[in-house]
């Protein structure tokens, strides 16, 4: 079965609530997203939204890439599913235009073989738990955003901090004050704090049981995560540091800088690649976070059949979709009480909306 058509599209998505980071405050969210039909009219449906501060790519380079390269896969046959993914690593540059398409491919695959994506692959997790994010904020802010989420089922926070440590540390220390043990609580500093800060947040957190704190050093301080003990090291989870393979292996060798890789299909480029990271992690002992940026149900769906195909899938962050106050599609993943599951229709069991 060849692909007869590709269309492309550009669609803007409101946030319901907006949220800070280390960098930014973000209140809306823009996708790319595609249609791949076959020869006998089925469709497969991937989307992007890229983050420009971690690989560079901002939409305009999305869209630009896949309008200008997308038909040069018009006409090769959807089972070559291997050589249509390195086909695109040939083909474009920027990681987001080449996940659009990549998760359509295999979405499209999917249907034509009547297979849930993850079943194709070997699915390894029926369900697993996703964080939801609370944005730097307040400490009062922050305890009453994460009782709107305990309320709504979520037992896993992942708090974003690298504004100021101190408030940093109170947040954390109000929660844990508050919840007690009865939610898991994981960190995301961005980048934001230098050797001597993490070494006071590890000293000054330790009784507070955090699951993980990603990327709290440049990303390109390699030898700083490197220099830290075992223990602090088995926590960290690279984000910035690993957006494509060569990363990957520049992280465990010589010896492993962090215990965790959070891959995502933005940086990655589509659920292949992702999937090549995710092998080499798995022999060198490293545990896979799955994360998101704001996205649509999409790309959100696909890297959930990635992770649950993955022995080594330790965590979920993928909750790039809940705050969005529209959407392209429907379907795809099922949460119930922050829980991730996926059903058993075809391809990545998603419904177009109509326009």
């Amino acid at each position: 079965m060849n692909i007869r058509e590709i269309r492309i599209h550009r669609t803007e998505l409101g946030l319901t609530r907006p949220y800070t980071i280390a960098y930014r405050t973000v209140d809306h969210s823009e996708v790319i997203w595609a249609e791949v039909i076959a020869d006998n009219g089925m469709v497969g449906i991937g989307a992007a939204n890229p983050s420009p501060m971690v690989t560079g790519e901002t939409i305009d380079d999305t869209h630009a890439s896949l309008r200008k390269f997308a038909n040069t896969f018009v006409g090769k046959s959807i089972y070559a599913i291997r050589d249509l993914s390195e086909g695109l690593l040939r083909t474009m540059v920027w990681p987001g235009a080449r996940a659009v398409l990549d998760i359509a491919f295999h979405d499209l695959l999917g249907k034509l073989l009547d297979k849930p994506l993850v079943d194709m692959f070997g699915r390894r997790h029926k369900a697993l738990p996703t964080s939801i994010t609370i944005g730097i904020k307040g400490v009062d802010e922050t305890l009453e955003e994460a009782l709107e989420y305990a309320g709504r089922g979520f037992l896993s926070l992942k708090v974003k901090l690298g504004h100021s440590l101190e408030e940093d540390i109170e947040r954390l220390a109000k929660l844990r004050e508050h919840f007690g043990q009865k939610i898991h609580i994981r960190v995301d500093a961005n980048q934001g704090y230098s050797r001597s800060e993490l070494q006071r947040f590890f000293q000054e957190t330790a009784d507070f049981e955090l699951e993980l704190i990603e990327q709290p050093l440049k990303f390109d301080d390699l030898e700083g995560m490197r220099q830290l003990p075992i223990h602090q090291k088995s926590l960290i989870a690279a984000d910035e540091s690993i957006k494509s393979f060569q990363n990957a292996l520049e992280l465990i060798r010589p010896e492993p800088a962090c215990g965790i890789f959070n891959l995502k299909l933005m940086k990655s480029g589509g659920i292949y690649p992702a999937m090549q990271i995710a092998d080499l992690a798995r022999h060198a002992g490293i545990r896979l976070m799955w994360g998101c940026n704001d996205e649509s149900i999409v790309s959100i769906t696909a890297a959930l059949h990635a992770a649950f195909a993955c022995p080594n899938t330790a965590f979920l962050d993928l909750d790039g979709s809940l705050d969005m106050a529209t959407d392209i599609v429907s379907g795809g993943f099922i949460l119930k009480d922050g829980m991730l599951m996926i059903g058993h229709k075809p391809g990545l069991g998603l419904e177009k909306l109509a326009e």
